[in-house]
């Protein structure tokens, strides 16, 4: 994957596709950046990512029940759950205007970073971008590279 060091934050595409068995190859890629991080002891998420990883595997995927979906969360849980708070909504609403993010993109960038992070590993921003200090590194491009 990456030898970066530091706290990485974990976005929901990520999470989605290791719970997703018609992923193909990305499932296995989101499994192993899950096993890494937690590992590892830096992988962070937010109730955001929790919320929406719901969202996606139960209701516009419907890869999983609403059972399983909480059975899943409460492993997410084992990671680093970071809360939204109104700093976060504050420093996100600023990512928003700054970098033209949409919304929900600069509220995961800006938890990533008040939450320590060094990087996001996503799929849905833009790679290779330094979001005052974050990094988007996505984890699917590495590995296919």
């Amino acid at each position: 994957m990456n030898s970066m060091t530091g706290r990485r934050f974990i976005d929901t595409n990520v999470v989605v596709y290791a719970y997703d068995s018609s992923a193909g190859a990305k499932q296995a890629t989101a499994q192993q950046v899950l096993r890494d991080t937690a590992a590892g002891g830096d992988a962070v998420i937010s109730v955001q990512v929790l919320g929406e990883f719901f969202h996606a595997t139960v209701t516009r995927k419907h890869v999983l029940t609403s059972g399983k979906a909480r059975i899943a969360i409460a492993a997410l849980r084992q990671l680093e759950v970071v809360s939204v708070d109104e700093t976060m909504v504050e420093a996100a609403i600023d990512l928003h205007n700054r970098f033209q993010l949409r919304y929900w993109d600069a509220s995961i960038v800006a938890t990533a970073r008040l939450g320590g992070c060094v990087c996001v590993l996503s799929e849905d921003l833009s790679a290779g971008r330094d979001y005052d200090g974050v990094l988007v590194i996505n984890p699917f491009a590495v590995s296919a590279a």
